[in-house]
């Protein structure tokens, strides 16, 4: 006898819908070596969830058929030119069919990498993040590209990439995860931390903004498999130690990781907004090192315990950490899973304190002390409560506390 089957005699397809909808992102530009090939990452919502486009009910990819200027103040979406056909999911729902190098794929790489990040961030907080611009705008309108425009920008309901004009890698912005991830940052951050209302911003409103942007961009980073893999194999898992001798910067192929590992403090700065905003993510590179070291010597996976300085740099010659960082490669691969783990812990605790952070601090009086001082609040609540006294030390390193 035929029965009808329902959703109970079929538990393995609804656990299927539960994985959420899967698309193809470069972790970094496909130039870049190790990276050629795309990661399969699966987004939060589910198959069905995610229209033709892509477009779900926070976001949209709109690709302008006539060239678009970008967006200038006071013009907002929608776009009131023609567009083309959306990106249709596969048959099944996902958007990982799609070949690298169309114009479909970038439309839906674009769409990922802004989700992506969405939902990193989201899940360091717990809940939804309204965008700051709703309801005026309903979602975020994503262009993927404006071509013979050398640039990226978010604003007031978009989000709009060009191209890079750079003779050796000629590539779409839209294919740079980091490019998105950095402009993603800031939408999230002006939703969470808000608007000045009274003021321009407090001294270090913009400031905060691009440390924050960047620092965003590096917790993204170190959600995929690949990057993860490279930088822990190529460092033999001794991050804390190559931040020390400033190796990322030489050996790096991933551009978060040269640009966050800098031995300056805040009177070396000046005020231009860029350069301000470096000691600050450079102190939360700092304490995601720590962590990441700290489990490791909790764990039995390292003999370096960073509890015990607090400024490595200064408390141990240099010849003494050369030869720990070289005793400890020769048998990495026996240790990298237990490495990586730690390492996607301390991503997390970090992570997490940075986000919810942003809840007490006021965005007309915001300065790097008390964003600091936030950030270690939010860490004693939570489970980076064993690392205060470190990320205290990293702060102060920095000259910010």
């Amino acid at each position: 006898m035929k029965t009808l089957t329902t959703p109970i005699d079929n538990p393995a397809k609804n656990s299927e819908k539960n994985l959420g909808t899967r698309f193809l992102v470069y972790p970094q530009p496909p130039f870049v070596r190790g990276y050629e090939h795309p990661e399969v990452v699966w987004l939060a919502p589910s198959p069905g969830e995610i229209a033709a486009g892509p477009a779900d009910r926070r976001m949209y990819v709109a690709e302008p058929v006539e060239p678009k200027p970008p967006y200038k103040f006071p013009e907002m979406p929608p776009y009131a030119g023609r567009i083309g056909p959306p990106v249709e999911p596969g048959p099944d729902g996902h958007f990982d069919y799609l070949t690298p190098g169309t114009f479909d794929f970038l439309s839906a790489h674009v769409y990922a990498c802004v989700r992506r990040v969405l939902d990193i961030c989201e899940g360091y907080i717990g809940r939804e993040i309204p965008w700051h611009f709703a309801p005026m705008v309903e979602r975020l309108e994503i262009v993927p590209i404006i071509p013979g425009w050398d640039n990226a920008q978010s604003g007031f309901g978009f989000l709009e990439l060009g191209e890079n004009d750079d003779a050796d890698h000629q590539f779409c912005y839209g294919l740079n995860f980091d490019a998105v991830a950095h402009e993603v940052g800031h939408l999230v951050l002006l939703s969470e931390l808000g608007l000045p209302q009274f003021t321009e911003g407090g001294p270090d409103f913009f400031c905060y903004h691009e440390a924050i942007a960047d620092f965003i961009s590096l917790l993204g980073l170190l959600h995929f498999d690949t990057a993860l893999d490279r930088v822990l194999r190529r460092t033999g898992g001794n991050l804390l130690i190559h931040n020390e001798l400033d190796r990322f910067a030489e050996t790096g192929d991933e551009s978060q990781l040269r640009n966050f590992s800098n031995s300056l403090r805040l009177n070396d700065v000046s005020f231009e907004v860029h350069d301000r905003s470096k000691p600050f993510a450079g102190a939360l590179f700092d304490c995601l090192l720590e962590v990441h070291q700290s489990l490791l010597f909790d764990r039995g996976i390292s003999r370096l315990d960073p509890r015990k300085y607090s400024d490595l740099r200064r408390q141990m010659p240099v010849s003494q950490i050369e030869e720990r960082l070289s005793a400890t490669k020769s048998d990495y691969r026996f240790r990298h899973f237990a490495t990586k783990a730690a390492l996607t812990d301390a991503r997390d605790i970090i992570g997490e304190a940075m986000i919810r952070s942003w809840r007490t601090l006021d965005p007309d009086h915001i300065n790097f002390e008390d964003a600091a001082a936030a950030f270690l609040h939010e860490a004693e609540l939570g489970r980076g409560r064993s690392n205060v006294n470190q990320f205290e030390d990293c702060f102060r390193w920095r000259e910010i506390l």
